[in-house]
């Protein structure tokens, strides 16, 4: 029985289509690097990416974003050249690719990883345009002014991304249900200050700022109308802490964050101005864990640690 010629033009067809796309870089194959090819458009600080579900190669700058993929248990394989916190040890090793500072991206060495997607927030924002030339970029920068609101929408994602949307929305109803509970006890805080030491100086923040999070979610009172812009807090005096008489001190140590000081910010608060404070005389000083604060920031676990430091301040 002869083959029927159209047939036999068909798989002619067929073979010629696929030698030209293997001819020309393709392949038959779905792509090893996605969710059986599919993307999900995310809507980001500077726009919106078509990127791929479960991408195969991730690389991210944001100690936040790295928190909250290792809570959904996603690793990524290229981070910045910095000190990682107990919690993220694991990136310390050599064979996870170190891919720039946390302000300064290596682009030689992130175009050579040919990664699938890239994750950045505010400390490489400026470099969102570079990044984009070389793999889908998407900016889930944190904002301060909303911040909850903010968190939950970039946590929900990461969720769409690496296809985990149900472990995003578990985490973060936990993660309601302590706020609610935290929020509750606040009164008993008193009226609260957050101050940074940093080489001797003193910063302060208020609600809006980077550490808001004890005043606009928790709902700790400020004693006191602290200006900042951005991540920058109000320089301030040890006559600022006598006159405004904090009932509970939240400190972050900056120096200790960054490995320049082991515990700097007791001998910075060792005076006579701050033992005046009602903070030092009912022993309402909480030094808050430095790198939790300052270097990780607003990530599914990390906030979890965050808010039980300060629900164990109540």
């Amino acid at each position: 029985m002869k083959t029927p010629v159209r047939v036999v033009l068909g798989a002619f067809a067929a073979g010629a289509s696929l030698f030209a796309l293997t001819a020309c870089g393709g392949s038959a194959e779905p792509a090893a690097n996605a969710d059986s090819n599919k993307t999900v458009s995310i809507t980001h600080a500077q726009g919106t990416t078509d990127v791929p579900v479960n991408p195969k190669t991730v690389y991210t700058f944001d100690l936040g974003v790295l928190d909250s993929m290792d809570a959904l248990g996603v690793d990524a394989d290229g981070v910045p050249e910095t000190k990682f916190p107990e919690a993220l040890k694991k990136y310390n090793d050599s064979s996870v690719a170190k891919i720039g500072s946390m302000k300064e991206p290596d682009f030689e060495a992130i175009s050579s990883g040919n990664p699938d997607l890239i994750i950045i927030t505010g400390r490489t924002a400026s470099s969102y345009e570079e990044l984009s030339k070389i793999a889908p970029t998407v900016d889930l920068s944190v904002d301060i002014t909303k911040p909850l609101e903010s968190f939950k929408e970039q946590t929900g994602k990461l969720g769409e991304i690496f296809d985990a949307e149900s472990k995003v929305t578990d985490q973060l109803a936990a993660l309601e249900t302590k706020i609610a509970d935290t929020k509750a006890k606040s009164p008993n805080g008193g009226k609260g200050l957050i101050i940074m030491t940093s080489g001797g100086e003193l910063t302060a923040y208020g609600a809006g700022s980077r550490f808001g999070l004890i005043h606009d979610v928790l709902g700790v009172d400020t004693v006191a109308d602290i200006k900042s812009e951005g991540p920058h807090g109000e320089s301030i005096s040890f006559e600022f802490l006598k006159t405004n008489n904090p009932d509970t001190l939240y400190v972050v140590d900056r120096d200790s964050a960054m490995g320049t000081g082991g515990d700097a910010a007791k001998a910075v608060l060792d005076n006579e101005l701050v033992a005046s404070t009602n903070a030092a005389k009912n022993d309402k000083i909480v030094n808050l864990d430095a790198t939790s604060w300052y270097m990780i920031g607003y990530g599914l676990n990390n906030t979890n640690k965050m808010i039980d430091e300060v629900a164990a301040a109540l």
